[in-house]
């Protein structure tokens, strides 16, 4: 699998993760928020094994996303 096509596949899984949550009622959650909290992890431990990657992303709870959210606005940095 090509960087190119990699790439591609985790930006559809962030969306329709995002997708999910907005169908339970968080409607301006998007990929990119999605991908920001998944990708957080990896800025200390690196980049892991592309399963790992579907992995996280796929379980991810709405719980942790808002966690992420609401911490990175204590913080300035996502808002």
């Amino acid at each position: 699998m090509t960087s190119e096509e990699w790439v591609s596949s985790i930006e559809s899984l962030c969306q329709s993760k995002a997708e999910e949550f907005r169908l339970v009622g968080y409607e301006y959650v998007s990929g990119k928020d999605i991908w920001e909290c998944v990708s957080e992890k990896y800025a200390k431990t690196g980049e892991p094994m592309m399963h790992q990657v579907v992995n996280d992303i796929l379980s991810l709870k709405v719980t942790k996303f808002m966690n992420f959210m609401t911490i990175s606005a204590y913080k300035g940095t996502h808002f």
